[in-house]
């Protein structure tokens, strides 16, 4: 094997490994070396039925928490729960500028061989070192359980294709045929989430009534999040801005989103059937300060000379509308509301902003160069006709 085959398969090899999902572990150590700790994805059970269970970690040699659990004997494997993915990244090495230790991200307790416990972790497994072996550039340390602590609520932190997840339930299937016929039908499907509630719902609802089978497996969050999950393979379509996309992403336009004033009911400009940005100059705005949402309509104001003063911002739709209600400010919505009542009761009045700058457009995004599923071909040309 050439070297240029040997990166090619290690490539491939990362690549692939990138797909499996595993639980999100803190292996800390503690002794006459020091305490020490460092967040793994390699770590498997290996049997039970030893004569205490065993299990093994796999920890990068240039750690030097690997020194330290051989000089110390000992190790705690720390399972983290699916909103601890903090303590992860601290002793992943990711705040090592914020913080001079590590430890001082949560509180800990030392288990019995004096290894150091997550406070709360979903499980922690606390062993002594039964063997060590360097393989490559991992040590494998198999370890001896002497004590277990488990958590009686909480779900996993998973990480697969390079980003943090969390466990559900998934229920099986009564046949064969049955799970072949619902895996054909599975879609996920990305859409952020300032314009999704507007149309999803009516959406899906639509294919409902038209006999489509889909089952929408839906990933909500803001733009970069979902065109994240979609690069990254966890979606295969999504529902996005044509603002600021990867070159890595095809788009199928599917409608131009104009923009809105949102008003108090008893705002003067009420008065008017649609506003120019001009209009709005000194007036107080409650900005929704979520991207590219935010830096459209910040530039739409720049782009007409208009200063505009932000009394009050949000990343929340209903705490904008809630604060426009209260009559704190006008705002900007990316789409026209179809309620003109706030979550307190207060009545919001809605009026077409005309600008001069071009409106973004709602797409649909696929990552370039991956055939689509038979699923998403069908989700679409629903999505195609519904905006039609």
């Amino acid at each position: 094997m050439n070297k240029k085959t040997k990166l090619d398969l290690r490539a491939q090899f990362l690549s692939g490994m990138s797909h499996a999902a595993c639980t999100v572990n803190v292996v800390t150590t503690d002794g006459d070396a020091g305490r020490m700790g460092v967040t793994v994805s390699a770590m498997s059970s290996v049997s039970a039925d030893t004569s205490k269970p065993t299990l093994l970690v796999c920890v990068h040699q240039q750690s030097a928490t690997a020194q330290a659990i051989i000089d110390n004997g000992v190790f705690c494997v720390n399972i983290l729960r699916d909103d601890q993915s903090y303590i992860s990244d601290t002793f992943a090495g990711r705040f090592k500028d914020k913080v001079q230790d590590k430890f001082e991200c949560s509180n800990w307790h030392a288990m019995s061989t004096g290894a150091a416990r997550v406070i709360d972790p979903l499980v922690a497994f606390d062993c002594k070192v039964q063997s060590s072996e360097l393989v490559g550039t991992h040590y494998i340390f198999m370890g001896e359980v002497q004590e277990i602590y488990e958590a009686d609520r909480g779900s996993p932190l998973i990480y697969s294709k390079r980003a943090y997840g969390a466990a559900w339930r998934i229920d099986g299937f009564n046949s064969i045929e049955d799970g072949k016929a619902a895996s054909e039908q599975n879609l996920n499907v990305g859409c952020f989430d300032m314009f999704g509630p507007f149309f999803m719902p009516e959406l899906i609802g639509r294919m409902v009534r038209d006999g489509s089978k889909l089952k929408l497996n839906l990933f909500e969050g803001d733009q970069r999040r979902v065109q994240e999950s979609l690069l990254s393979g966890q979606t295969e379509v999504a529902l996005l801005y044509d603002l600021g996309l990867s070159d890595a992403l095809d788009v199928i336009p599917l409608t131009e989103q104009k923009a809105y004033v949102l008003l108090p009911a008893d705002h003067p400009l009420v008065a008017y059937d649609t506003l120019l940005p001009k209009d709005l100059a000194g007036h107080p705005m409650v900005l929704l300060n979520a991207p590219p949402s935010r830096d459209y309509f910040l530039g739409m104001f720049e782009d007409a000379g208009v200063d505009v003063t932000v009394a009050y911002s949000s990343t929340s739709l209903e705490m904008v509308r809630g604060m426009v209600g209260q009559g704190l400010g006008f705002s900007v919505m990316p789409t026209k509301p179809a309620a003109d009542v706030s979550y307190d009761g207060n009545v919001v009045v809605v009026r077409q902003l005309i600008t001069d700058m071009h409106p973004p457009k709602l797409v649909l995004a696929t990552r370039k160069g991956v055939g689509l599923s038979n699923a998403a071909l069908e989700f679409t040309k629903q999505c195609q006709d519904y905006f039609t």
